[in-house]
């Protein structure tokens, strides 16, 4: 039987979506106004994230509620591993630490890990499918701005495990269906979405600062307040 739990996130998260789509830092990335320093930050923070999100997933794999969403060909921290050497080289390890918005993001992913572990449907639907929806398109942007060549620097974007992108967010969707939850806790889900889609604009608000010592303010700004919006819509979830 169905619960529209894959529905009830992708409406309940429309407005998420949208404000982040606005965010400074997210609309000069699809233009392709890539700072590979800022592009460099943005991977060790989502590497902070992935780690405590995929730790927490594997811990819970066995939960009613997680099972049956329990993917770990999306697994993305042995890819970013590979990206953070690419951009740091092999001391990548010593040269990054979180900004105060991931610091945020993973107290959270902690939290609800040891008391409501049922809302991480929550922190992976927001991240992983946006990975393979809009990600892939980011990923070209920037293969593209850095001279890069493959996914050289760009392994993140890279599902090698997942040949068939649309075929799996079907699954993944059907997938969410299926969780044994009631409406209160769907709407729980829902909410946690959003919560989650807040810490990644923090983080990409962060990165503005980053991203404006590289371009200059005036740069900044005229590419935020341009209308040309023919290439900036982000594939939705």
């Amino acid at each position: 039987m169905s619960n529209n739990l894959a529905i009830k996130l992708r409406s309940g998260t429309q407005q998420s979506h949208a404000a982040t789509e606005n965010i400074g830092f997210m609309k000069c990335f699809v233009k392709g106004v890539v700072d590979r320093n800022c592009f460099a930050k943005f991977l060790s923070n989502l590497y902070f994230v992935y780690s405590e999100l995929e730790a927490a997933l594997e811990s819970h794999k066995n939960h009613p509620c997680l099972r049956v969403l329990y993917f770990p060909e999306l697994n993305r921290k042995a890819n970013l591993e590979k990206d953070l050497e690419f951009y740091y080289g092999s001391d990548w390890q010593n040269q990054i630490k979180p900004l105060a918005a991931a610091e945020n993001y993973i107290s959270r992913i902690r939290e609800v890990s040891a008391k409501e572990p049922e809302l991480l449907i929550a922190h992976a639907y927001t991240r992983y499918m946006g990975d393979l929806s809009g990600g892939q398109m980011l990923q070209t942007v920037v293969q593209s701005t850095l001279n890069l060549e493959g996914y050289q620097g760009t392994s993140f974007y890279n599902f090698e495990q997942i040949p068939d992108k649309t075929a799996f967010k079907n699954k993944y969707r059907q997938a969410l269906d299926t969780v044994a939850v009631n409406d209160t806790t769907a709407d729980k889900i829902v909410a946690e979405a959003n919560h989650s889609f807040h810490f990644n604009m923090q983080i990409a608000k962060e990165l503005e600062e980053t991203l404006i010592k590289s371009i200059g303010e005036l740069m900044f700004h005229k590419l935020i307040n341009s209308q040309n919006t023919d290439s900036t819509k982000i594939a939705k979830n």
